[in-house]
């Protein structure tokens, strides 16, 4: 079990699977389903912190050196800022809540820091809007798995 703890854990940790990845081969390995759910959620919620904070100790220097994470940065604030603009904090909460690629907690600490957001308002959006995503993906995972089990008749 633990073991599977450490999987859910590190994929949370990639930007390309985050809670998309975590929640279900967590939940497909067996483990217990709230406790992938807080693992999931807890990850989630905490990597604002490293992120946020961390581009704004090291944002000079990283995005001199790394122009593919300026391009990042720069596609993503084009795409979400109209969100941001006309919703505030339930703009970024959304954008977040959508489980899909490119929209996790990485891109959500990114944008909210290149746009000058406060710190707080933001960590607010990443918590609601990554618990609004795991549920999502939660739900979603056990409606396939049941609506499958019935197809096959197990």
């Amino acid at each position: 079990m633990i073991e599977g703890i450490w999987i859910v854990a590190f994929l949370n940790l990639l930007p390309t699977t985050e809670q998309i990845g975590g929640i279900t081969v967590g939940l497909a390995l067996g483990l217990n389903p709230l406790l992938v759910l807080f693992v999931s959620l807890t990850i989630n919620c905490v990597l604002f912190f490293p992120v946020y904070f961390g581009l704004e100790a090291f944002h000079e220097r990283a995005l001199s050196k790394i122009k593919l994470l300026k391009r990042y940065l720069e596609r993503m604030r084009k795409k979400a800022k109209p969100y941001v603009d006309k919703y505030g904090v339930l703009g970024l909460t959304l954008f977040i809540a959508l489980p899909t690629p490119l929209t996790g907690t990485y891109t959500v600490s990114a944008l909210s820091w290149f746009l000058g957001l406060d710190w707080k308002r933001s960590f607010l959006a990443i918590i609601l809007g990554s618990s609004i995503g795991a549920l999502i993906i939660f739900l979603s995972y056990f409606g396939v798995f049941y609506a499958l089990k019935a197809l096959i008749g197990g």
